[in-house]
This record gives C-alpha cells, sequence and structure tokens, in this order.
C-alpha cells in the first residue's frame, strides 16, 4: 500500500464514521429558555424533566422552594416571581445581560426622552429563593453631560432611588404571587 493508500484509507474510515453519526437519531435541543407555571427554565426539556418531580401531588414531602417560587432543580436559580418582577420593572430598559441561574440583570444605558442629557444604568442582583425583602438589591449608575456632543460623566443618584426601585419590585413580585396562587391556597 503506498502512502497515497493510506491516506485515502483514513479518509473512507473518517467518513464512514460521520455517516454513522450522522444517521443516529438525537434530540435537539432548544436555545430558549421557557417560562411556565412561574419558573423559567432553561429550555422545553427541562421544564419536561422537571415536571414529573415538581407537581404538588407527586412530591409526598413538598418543598419551600415550590412555594416561594423557587426555581426547582432545571429551572432558575432564584425566586422566580422576583426574577419576573424585575424584569418588567425594568422592561423599559434595555437589557445588557440577565443571568437567571446567578441572579443578575444589567440594563444598558437609558436616556429618557425628556432628559437626553443623563442617562441611567442598573444592576438587580436576586439574592435567595425565597420572596423576601432582602432578596433583592438594586444599584442605579447616573452620568450627565453638559452639552450633546460632551464627554458622559458620572453623577450622583438620591441615596432613595434603588430603594424605590426595590420597593417596586417587590410589590410586582408580591403581585405576581398572589395571581399564581391557585382558589383555596
Amino acid at each position: 500500500m503506498t502512502i497515497t493508500g493510506r491516506y485515502v484509507g483514513r479518509l473512507v474510515a473518517v467518513a464512514a464514521i460521520l455517516l454513522i453519526a450522522a444517521c443516529t437519531e438525537s434530540k435537539q435541543k432548544t436555545d430558549y429558555a421557557v417560562y411556565r407555571g412561574g419558573v423559567l427554565y432553561e429550555s422545553e426539556e427541562a421544564y419536561e424533566a422537571n415536571k414529573m418531580f415538581s407537581g404538588k401531588a407527586g412530591n409526598i414531602f413538598g418543598s419551600e422552594d415550590e412555594d416561594e417560587g423557587g426555581g426547582g432543580p432545571s429551572g432558575i436559580g432564584v425566586n422566580s416571581f422576583l426574577w419576573r418582577a424585575s424584569l418588567d420593572t425594568l422592561s423599559f430598559m434595555p437589557l445588557a445581560s440577565a443571568d437567571p441561574f446567578g441572579g443578575v440583570i444589567i440594563t444598558d444605558w437609558y436616556a429618557t426622552p425628556g432628559s437626553p442629557l443623563e442617562r441611567f444604568k442598573m444592576t438587580v442582583y436576586i439574592l435567595d429563593r425565597k420572596l423576601r425583602a432582602d432578596a433583592v438589591k438594586v444599584a442605579v449608575f447616573r452620568q450627565s453631560r453638559p452639552a450633546p456632543g460632551a464627554e458622559w460623566m458620572d453623577a450622583t443618584i438620591a441615596k432613595a432611588t434603588p430603594f424605590e426601585l426595590e420597593n417596586a419590585i417587590l410589590t410586582r413580585a408580591r403581585q405576581l404571587r398572589v395571581a399564581n396562587l391557585e382558589p383555596g391556597q
């Protein structure tokens, strides 16, 4: 066998392996998260896998996290009511990133139409799987500039602003929790 023959033989073997691998059945995962019953799951498959363990009738020991909107084994790592409420409260701002497993939402800079010379950026930290007042922390950043086209400069914010946003998130989370309760609970 010549050198070229060896390479052709290896090439045919690799092609055969790739062809066999392409013919095997594989379940394709989705690349999007789904929101089901107050919980954000990483995919439809994660929701389906978690269904058999998350039902109240099938879970003989119950779960604090289930009642509190926790994500469960395949859901998000933080309280789902606080997560959804945070997204709802900040929905007017563009999102830079949102990590449902770490519980961090970061907005991009946003300038209100009425004040184009100042802009805001917010970071929300969800710190617990339970719906509690101390489970959410908001950091607000503000920049301003003296004239259009000038450099943005950091500016101070009112000390009450982060607390007001935290209260708005908590109020919305309580509304979502009440709406999620089944009659008779």
